[in-house]
């Protein structure tokens, strides 16, 4: 059965039109998952050259020509974008209307001192500038966002505004009574805590025996206090010296009373919020239990003998 003459004058047009189409507006021409930078402050016009450029479209003035006819006012924003090779020129212009860029991620673990954060961040090669370490106990440990380019300084000002917005928050729901009288003091201790514990659960039993301590005007006597002033957080990698233990400095809480002058770690959420809702406890004492956590102790008579128990342990590992 024949089309009458005018169907096929329209289906004619139509082919035609397609043609043209693809002449004037041209087309997406993209291989492979492709990252595409658009720069700050760029014009269309330069972005579709330089999409032409790096042969991701067929024509810049097609693409302008597509932009002006079929796309929105929205201003194209500025990043990293992914583009695919299932995306139209179309479907590029929204993407980079609607500013859905790349996002990578940093993540800073629990008890991560600043020198530390420091060195990963200047170890990312996708940010930018300089920054400098930032102060000790001014960071949340979480997971962070960034874009290509984007500045160290803005992220560690990410950081630690989200380290306010926490300390703030835990603070408004402390316990009464506790053994912090001030926000700052409450970072402070919550650094302990998470350098003394490494288990989850024990967190708020260590955050009572350290408030048990300031509130009875012991000295707190917690190793990581002694370390921090040599290696300002990084790992010790030997024991501690005896001269170490004796040494007079704001930090050492086994010849000072009280807490140190300063955080000696990034204290994660949960070790702050310990320490503003403390375990109720008799607890004075602690030492390893060879498992990673603790035995704790009201008197010194009992602590004792968990400290044997230790010593044997470590005999039995030959470590003594």
């Amino acid at each position: 059965m024949r089309l009458p003459r005018v169907a096929l004058a329209l289906v004619g047009l139509a082919a035609a039109g397609l043609v043209l189409a693809w002449v004037f507006l041209g087309s997406a021409t993209i291989a492979k998952d492709t990252s595409f930078t658009i720069p700050a402050g760029a014009s269309v016009a330069a972005v579709a050259d330089k999409l032409e450029a790096e042969g991701l479209i067929t024509s810049a003035s097609g693409f302008m020509l597509q932009a002006r006819i079929f796309g929105s006012d929205t201003p194209i924003q500025a990043g990293e974008f992914l583009l695919t090779p299932d995306m139209s020129q179309g479907d590029i212009l929204a993407a980079f209307q609607s500013g859905d860029v790349i996002r990578r991620f940093v993540t800073i673990p629990e008890g991560m001192p600043s020198i530390l954060v420091w060195e990963r961040l200047m170890a990312e090669e996708l940010l930018s500038g300089e920054v400098a370490v930032p102060p000790e106990g001014s960071i949340l440990p979480d997971t962070y966002a960034f874009e290509r380019g984007q500045s160290r300084a803005s992220l560690v000002e990410q950081m630690q505004a989200a380290m306010d917005k926490a300390l703030a928050e835990e603070w408004a729901k402390r316990s009464p009574g506790i053994a912090v009288d001030t926000m700052r003091d409450a970072l402070i201790l919550a650094s302990i805590v998470e350098k003394e514990t490494g288990k989850p659960e024990e967190r708020r039993m260590v955050a009572g025996l350290y408030s048990n301590r300031v509130r009875t005007g012991m000295k707190l006597q917690a190793d990581p206090t002694i370390i921090y002033p040599v290696t300002k957080g990084k790992p010790l990698g030997r024991r501690i010296k005896q001269s170490e233990i004796a040494a007079v400095n704001g930090y050492n809480t086994y010849t000072r009373t009280g807490l140190p002058e300063g955080p000696i770690t990034n204290p994660g959420r949960a070790s702050i919020a310990a320490v503003l809702n403390p375990e109720s406890t008799g607890a004075l004492f602690m030492v390893a239990d060879g498992t990673g956590g603790h035995w704790f102790a009201d008197t010194l008579e009992q602590h004792n003998a968990n400290v044997a128990k230790w010593y044997a342990i470590r005999r039995e590992r030959g470590e003594m």
